[in-house]
């Protein structure tokens, strides 16, 4: 029965929602989640993605989706969007723009935030300027070694249990600063 309830409940929170209500999270000594409209219950705020409508077609004619200023899918959201099972799904470490010293030696972990704890049939890897630097793994943080001097961008990708990409996280800029044993003395990154 609570299957059931849960998501007619959920279904009338993101109808009432359209009219910007904002939705809590927060789950019950059970470990059930809950999603509710009263602030006073407590729980984290919840980022609902816009709706999409699309109206009925009408006889002899194929209608035309409506436009909706400000929702057309960003870059970032290609494969996979809407799909997205976690509340947090980006990289925390490095920062945007951040640059990498050259005492590093080139080496890099990269920390995912991924809220709740990763699943078990989910896999992350990690692309570094667009290609797979490592293989699919069940885990949060990636270490990136000897890394030459330059610029990067760093995004990870969540796949599901068949392999599919199913969200990609914003990209994150990087500086990799080295020293350059051909630079003059003080002249090195």
């Amino acid at each position: 029965m609570l299957k059931l309830i849960v998501p007619c409940l959920l279904g009338v929170l993101v109808a009432h929602s359209v009219q910007a209500t904002t939705i809590y999270r927060t789950t019950d000594a059970q470990g059930n989640v809950i999603f509710t409209d009263d602030p006073n219950r407590g729980g984290e705020p919840v980022q609902l993605a816009p709706l999409t409508v699309i109206p009925a077609r009408s006889e002899g004619r194929q209608a035309e989706p409506p436009r909706v200023e400000g929702t057309a899918p960003r870059a970032s959201q290609s494969p996979g969007q809407p799909f997205m099972p976690y509340d947090t799904f980006r990289i925390r470490s490095p920062e945007h723009g951040g640059d990498l010293p050259g005492s590093y030696a080139g080496n890099l972990q990269v920390e995912l935030a991924i809220v709740p704890a990763l699943r078990p049939y989910h896999r992350v890897r990690l692309l570094v300027d667009g290609q797979v630097s490592q293989t699919a793994m069940h885990t949060s943080a990636f270490m990136l070694t000897n890394l030459p001097r330059g610029e990067y961008v760093l995004q990870a990708e969540l796949l599901d249990a068949q392999g599919q990409i199913r969200h990609r996280t914003a990209p994150v800029s990087l500086y990799v600063q080295r020293s350059n044993a051909t630079l003059p003395q003080g002249g090195g990154g």
